[in-house]
């Protein structure tokens, strides 16, 4: 797997000034954060760490491997910068540096909600094109992303370009398929096979959780 090197000559506390929180990912918190030599706003996932575990977590080495290698598609978010930080307790903790989307697809459903009108056909239309050529690209590089949901689906209001994040559940697939766990994927979004109980499967569990976006 390839390995990990953290920016280690400026820490992530003195790169950055946070904001504030915005969310939380599968394995760790996500804040805005502003750059402060440029200005420039960017989220910081900060990853958990184990007080058991020696070194860099396994999920966030696949993530951060899957997502220098996916990143060049303009509908996976891109990964900026690895950055070093400390914690409260003084332990080292390790900070991604995402470009910053100003919302996500469950926030833009839900202020539909708020009033009688719909989502319009044709922002469904483009949102789920670039959904699915965002899949595909994952699909076509050999990545299952296993974790799709409205939550994980960042967004631009402004230009209603939509980018696939939260890639700290995705595998590697190959065939024949390798033997998987089973317990992937918010509940509302799993495939059958998957809620049964099957440890073999391939991309249609991602393509299921895209027809319940839809």
């Amino acid at each position: 797997m390839e390995t990990l090197e953290a920016t280690a000559t400026v820490s992530a506390m003195d790169a950055f000034e946070k904001l504030e929180k915005v969310g939380e990912g599968t394995y760790g918190k996500v804040y805005k954060a502003r750059d402060k030599v440029t200005g420039k706003i960017v989220a910081l996932k900060k990853t958990r760490l184990h007080e058991d575990e020696e070194g860099v977590p396994p999920t966030t080495l696949r993530e951060v491997s899957i997502l220098r290698m996916l990143s060049r598609d303009p509908h996976i978010v891109r990964l900026m910068d690895v950055k070093q930080g400390f914690n409260k307790e003084g332990k080292t903790v390790l900070y991604l540096v995402f470009e910053y989307m100003d919302t996500d697809l469950k926030k833009f459903i839900r202020s539909f909600r708020q009033t009688t009108d719909k989502v319009p056909l044709d922002i469904v239309k483009t949102l789920m094109f670039q959904l699915c050529k965002g899949v595909a690209f994952c699909h076509g590089h050999g990545i299952l992303h296993r974790d799709l949901k409205p939550h994980n689906l960042l967004m631009d209001r402004k230009t209603m370009m939509l980018k696939i994040a939260d890639l700290g559940l995705a595998r590697a697939f190959t065939v024949p398929l390798k033997k998987y766990t089973h317990e992937i994927l918010t509940l509302w979004y799993r495939a059958p096979e998957v809620l049964l109980g099957a440890t073999h499967y391939s991309t249609g569990v991602d393509m299921w959780s895209v027809g319940c976006i839809l």
